[in-house]
């Protein structure tokens, strides 16, 4: 890009999370670089480097195992939390909601029976009335 073109405001995120993605490319080869490097110069070593470097992987291994332990144990009590959170904090609401909705729904009724369909019922009766003047003669039509 030119000096003159700039990024619109709505299209950053998405240039950022291209850059995120091209860094993290770049280091995940570096890495894959790494390791076969470290793999060629291991087999060229002597049986106990190459034991002393299985060894420390075996710790490493060991230690990310307990560290995935850990996370899922995390992860299950933030399930139990979220499980507790929906039984007693959603679920009322709900309830509520669906008090208020039938509260509602019964007042719409009453308005309806007690005001609506009283005016409507007498406003048809007059729109009749006034069409039987309108043919006996009493009323003229408006043309």
């Amino acid at each position: 890009m030119t000096e003159n073109q700039e990024i619109p405001a709505e299209n950053m995120p998405a240039v950022k999370n291209k850059t995120a993605a091209i860094i993290l490319a770049i280091v995940a080869v570096i890495l894959l670089v790494g390791v076969i490097f470290g793999i060629v110069v291991l087999s060229k070593q002597n049986a106990d480097t190459t034991g002393r470097v299985r060894d420390i992987f075996i710790i490493v291994l060991a230690l990310e195992s307990l560290l995935l332990g850990v996370a899922l144990v995390i992860l299950v009590i933030q399930l139990a939390v979220l499980t507790n959170l929906i039984q007693n904090e959603v679920k009322p609401i709900l309830a509520s909601t669906k008090e208020a909705v039938s509260t509602i729904k019964g007042t719409s009724k009453f308005i309806s029976d007690r005001a609506v369909k009283p005016i409507i019922t007498a406003s048809s009766f007059m729109a009749g009335s006034r069409k039987l003047f309108e043919i006996i003669g009493f009323i003229k039509r408006k043309e």
